[in-house]
Formats: C-alpha cells, sequence, structure tokens
C-alpha cells in the first residue's frame, strides 16, 4: 500500500499543485499525466495521502495553500469518484482520523470540496443514497467512535441535509432487533446538544436545534446565552423561534444598557411598531454619539427625515453651540419656533473653549489667489515656527475614497493663513507647489502639527502631481512629545494651556465657498494652537507627560524626509545641529 502510494506521488503529486513546490521541484518532476484526472482507480486512502502531502510540504501560507487545494479537491470530485463524490467524501471522513494531527485540516478540506460542488450542481442519485451513510457517520462522530471535531459535525449536517428520519433509519439499520421511532432520533440530537450546552458550544447547539427543527427551549435558554455573553448564538436563536422570542431578546438588550444591538434587532425584524418608545430611545442615543463625534451630517442622514429626531438633533447642536447647524436643520426643515424638547442624559458637557482672541491671533487671512499666495509664502518666510493643520469633507461611504483635502493652514504668532487648495491647484498649481514647497522644504522654519505625518500622506494622496508633498523638512509633531495622547488636540490644549478646542465643526462641509465663519475660526484655531502648546513646552525644564530623563527633549522628535541622490547619505537630527541648520526657535 505504502509503495503504490509512493509511486503515485512520484508520478503525479507534483503536478497536482505546481504553484506549491520550489522551482526545483518542478524542473525535477516526472513526465506524467496522473494529477487525479481520473478518479476511477484511487481509493480514498490513497487519495487522503496525496492530499496530505501536498498539504504538509506546501510553501504558500495557510489560508492560501488551503484554497489552493480546495480548488484541486473541488476539480477531483469532478472526475468521476466511484461510487460517487458524497459518498467518497463520506469514506475519506471516516478513514481520516488515522491521519492524526492532519485529520482536523484535511476533514474541513473534503468537506468544504463538496459543499461547493453539491451547491453548484443538481442533487444526484449518489447524494441521496449517501444520507443515510451520513446519518451514520454523525451517530458514529456524536458516539465518539470516529474522532472529528464538533465543526466538522455540523459541517455534516448542513452538507448532506441529515435528518431526524435520516438518523432513525441510520440507528435501525445499527440494531435490527429494535425498530426505533423517530422520537428516539430526537432524543439522541438531544443528549448532544445538551453536552454541547455543557461545553458551553452555545452556537453549535443552537445551529443543530435549528437545523432539526427542535423547540423545546424557551427563554431560560436565551438568557443563559446572554449571561455568558453569547450574543451571536442568542439572536440566532431568537429569530429561529419567532417574534415572541425575539420581543425578549429586545427587552434583555435594554435591561443590560445595550441600546444599539436592540435597535439592530428591531431595525432587521421589522419591530418598530412593538417598540416605539424603545426605537425611539436607539436612534437618539445614536445621534447623541454621532455629534459627539462631530458627526453632525451622518447624523442627520440617520432621522431619515423623522420630525422628531430632527427636533432631538437641533438640541444637541444647541447644547454643542454649534449655532449654523441650527440654522440649517431649522431651515431644511421649516421647524423655527418649535419647542426644543428636553430629555434625560441628552446634554453634551459643556466645556470652556480656547478663542482666537485668547491666542492672541490678529487676523485670519484666507488665501485663494496668486498675489495672496505670495504674500503668505513671504510671511511665512521669515517666521521661526509656524504651526500647521489641513481640513477635508469627510466621506461616510465604506469602501470609497477619501475627499480631496479642502484646506491648509499655517499660522504664525499673529496671523492664520487658510489657503484654499482646491482652487489653488486649479488656477495655479505650479505657484502653490513653489510656494508650499518653500516652507515645507524649508530647514529654517520649524513646523509643528498634531499627528500631521497622517495628513500630510492625505496631501500627497490628494495632490499627486505636486512635488511639495512628497517632501518635508523640520517637522515636530506635538502628539509624539506627549505619551499621553487621549482627547487628541483639544485633550492636549485643556492640559497644557487650561481650555480645550470646540470639535463640533471638525466634520463639516469644507468643501463648500465661502467656508462659514465659525469654520474659519476653527480651522484657524487647529493651527494657532500649537505654537502656544509648543512655546509651553520650550518653557518648561521638562514637558508634562514625559518621564524626567534629561535626555529626551523636544528637538529629538523632530522629523524630516527627503529623498536625496544616490550615494548622498541622509542627515541626521544631530548633524544638522552640529552644521546650525536647526537654530534656538
Amino acid at each position: 500500500m505504502k509503495d503504490q502510494c509512493c509511486l503515485i506521488l512520484d508520478m503525479g503529486l507534483k503536478e497536482m499543485v505546481p504553484e506549491l513546490l520550489t522551482k526545483e521541484d518542478q524542473i525535477s518532476q516526472t513526465l506524467c499525466r496522473h494529477s487525479f484526472s481520473n478518479l476511477n482507480h484511487v481509493s480514498p486512502v490513497v487519495f487522503l495521502y496525496l492530499l496530505k502531502e501536498c498539504y504538509t510540504h506546501g510553501r504558500l501560507k495557510a489560508t492560501k495553500k488551503f484554497r489552493s487545494l480546495q480548488n484541486q479537491v473541488h476539480q477531483a470530485l469532478r472526475n468521476s469518484p466511484q461510487p460517487g463524490p458524497a459518498t467518497f467524501v463520506l469514506w475519506c471522513l471516516c478513514i481520516l482520523p488515522i491521519f492524526g494531527i492532519y485529520s482536523e485540516g484535511l476533514s474541513h478540506l473534503v468537506i468544504s470540496a463538496l459543499h461547493r460542488l453539491l451547491k453548484r450542481e443538481t442533487i444526484s442519485e449518489d447524494t441521496l443514497k449517501a444520507k443515510v451513510p451520513a446519518a451514520h457517520l454523525f451517530i458514529n462522530m456524536v458516539g465518539g467512535i470516529v474522532n472529528l471535531d464538533e465543526k466538522i459535525i455540523l459541517k455534516v449536517t448542513e452538507v448532506f441535509d441529515i435528518k431526524l428520519v435520516d438518523i432513525m433509519e441510520a440507528l435501525c439499520q445499527l440494531n435490527a432487533a429494535n425498530a426505533y421511532g423517530i422520537d428516539v432520533a430526537k432524543t439522541f440530537v438531544e443528549q448532544y446538544i445538551f453536552r454541547l450546552l455543557e461545553n458551553r458550544s452555545y452556537m453549535a447547539a443552537v445551529t443543530l436545534l435549528e437545523h432539526f427543527s427542535i423547540r423545546q427551549s424557551g427563554q431560560s435558554f436565551l438568557v443563559m446565552m446572554m449571561d455568558s455573553k453569547q450574543f451571536k448564538a442568542a439572536e440566532k436563536w431568537a429569530t429561529f423561534m419567532g417574534n415572541s422570542m425575539l420581543c425578549i431578546l429586545v427587552h434583555e438588550y435594554v435591561d443590560r444598557n445595550m441600546l444599539q444591538q436592540a435597535y439592530d434587532i428591531i431595525k432587521k425584524n421589522n419591530m418598530r411598531q412593538e417598540f416605539p418608545n424603545i426605537f425611539q430611545k436607539c436612534k437618539e442615543s445614536l445621534l447623541k454619539k454621532l455629534a459627539e463625534k462631530a458627526l453632525w451630517d451622518l447624523a442627520e442622514a440617520k432621522t431619515h427625515g423623522n420630525k422628531q429626531l430632527i427636533q432631538y438633533l437641533i438640541y444637541l447642536a444647541t447644547e454643542a453651540g454649534y449655532s449654523e447647524k441650527v440654522d440649517e436643520l431649522c431651515n431644511r426643515y421649516s421647524l423655527e419656533g418649535f419647542p426644543i424638547p428636553k430629555g434625560p442624559g441628552a446634554c453634551l458637557l459643556h466645556d470652556r473653549y480656547l478663542d482666537l482672541n485668547e491666542l492672541n491671533v490678529e487676523d485670519v487671512i484666507w488665501v485663494d489667489e496668486v498675489d495672496g499666495l505670495r504674500d503668505a509664502t513671504w510671511h511665512i518666510e521669515n517666521c521661526k515656527v509656524v504651526g500647521v493643520d489641513c481640513e477635508w469633507k469627510p466621506n461616510y461611504a465604506k469602501g470609497r475614497k477619501p475627499n480631496k483635502v479642502s484646506i491648509m493652514q499655517i499660522a504664525s504668532k499673529k496671523v492664520v493663513f487658510i489657503f484654499d487648495l482646491i482652487k489653488l491647484f486649479r488656477d495655479a498649481s505650479d505657484s502653490l507647489d513653489s510656494s508650499l514647497t518653500r516652507i515645507l522644504q524649508s530647514p529654517r522654519i520649524l513646523k509643528l502639527g498634531y499627528n500631521f505625518l497622517c495628513d500630510i500622506k492625505q496631501l500627497a494622496h490628494s495632490y499627486e502631481e505636486m512635488k511639495c508633498f512628497k517632501h518635508y523638512e523640520m517637522l515636530l509633531d506635538i502628539q509624539n512629545v506627549f505619551k499621553e495622547r487621549q482627547g487628541g488636540l483639544s485633550g492636549l490644549s485643556k492640559k497644557i494651556l487650561g481650555a480645550g478646542l470646540n470639535k463640533t465643526r471638525r466634520n463639516s462641509n469644507w468643501e463648500q465657498r465661502p467656508l462659514s465663519q465659525n469654520q474659519l475660526e476653527y480651522a484657524a484655531l487647529d493651527a494657532a494652537v500649537l505654537i502656544h502648546i509648543f512655546h509651553h513646552v520650550g518653557n518648561q525644564s521638562q514637558p508634562t507627560g514625559i518621564p524626567e530623563d534629561p535626555d529626551i527633549e523636544w528637538k529629538s522628535h523632530i522629523v524630516s524626509h527627503m529623498e536625496k541622490p544616490k550615494g548622498e547619505k541622509k542627515k541626521t537630527q544631530r548633524e544638522r545641529e552640529r552644521k546650525g541648520e536647526v537654530k534656538d526657535v
């Protein structure tokens, strides 16, 4: 037997899955036509032996190897295995335990290949004949005679569509002296399900209960799964049991303060009429979370025009101080003068926020023409330190590319310039590229940002034709100077300067022109506050949040990215300091 396997392996294994082999293997393979092109005279044990050799010698990663072999097995099962593909796979599963540690992987491989075959082809006589033998296999796996894991038991039950009547017939064949009824088959399955429950294999138990249409368990079973945090199994069970159990599931989610999950069940099963108050509460909770993240446009879309929810969203915008969003919603939905609803927990927490006057910003200049671009560049080139930030319109659709960066803010001590990148790129791309190159690549200007490496990647992606965003010098990411990063730039500002930033306009439409006054102030603050945080760091012996280590100070966090010609060594930070390129700022 072993000699036969080795001969077939030597003749055909390397033709079966050539992509799994090394070049040396492919060159040395013999010219043979076997490769499972006809399974008429290949026994299951030889088939599995060859499959194991491919599985163990393949050099691809596990997932890719599995898929490649699955394709090969799927094709092989179409090549006339005797007495048929379903019965052939059953025989394979029965003998797989002798392959030891490989039995689990190979069993999933052959059963999934058969499942794929049966889904694409009409049910054959072989498939129908295999149902009772599959029930025999089910009984032997449950009884521990054939040692395969519970996932294979579930797959065999599904792929062969085993019913209680098939198990009854198999039990009768095993003991011809007794005429077993359907109740005995049901009891046999239930006893196995009880074992699964004892082992906390709830999803497997629910799958079998659903497959065999066993509905004896009730609310206590659902609560048991919920207490064990097996929520997917609980939802599967409740869906199978019907509307009354789904209602219990919704109440359980609400009692556990899992409103999003309750809302999903209500929406998925069209149960809004049964739970009008809970539905409203869930929707309001969702809107509040989106408002706290400044996702106002997405929150509005989630209302689907519901007047009560729109009013609640207006209330949230009012509490957040987002006056233009309040006006926008009132005008769009003709809701002027309506009483603002109040509810428990609705109010967003108020904080004191910084404004431009506190930061001594004297002017915010909008730059969208060449003359203004030249003036801004000249001003910035005469600064030692500037704050840099950018904004773009959020894209809420999954899978779509992010929108182009709309504006870029560069702040000096007294002035903030806001560059309209969209218009400048359209009207004067060369001038824009030249000006920003002089700023971003200057070793004499320290550029401050917050998580700005992500921003500059977005800039480079938005404007691929421009060279200015592909290189930068003297960039200090304020975020990296501090260990504590909770709360973002607003949280850092509150910690260092005593007041945070109002982020309600963070995800507004940055492509609209003109931008609102509030948007301009928001954008200017994000850049200007960086300079004040930096000067606070520079005036301290050691920045807050940094361990007391004399070797750690802000200059060590400066980064640069410049592509140098081949052979030219990139300057290190210390080399630039020694040559005086990093000045005392």
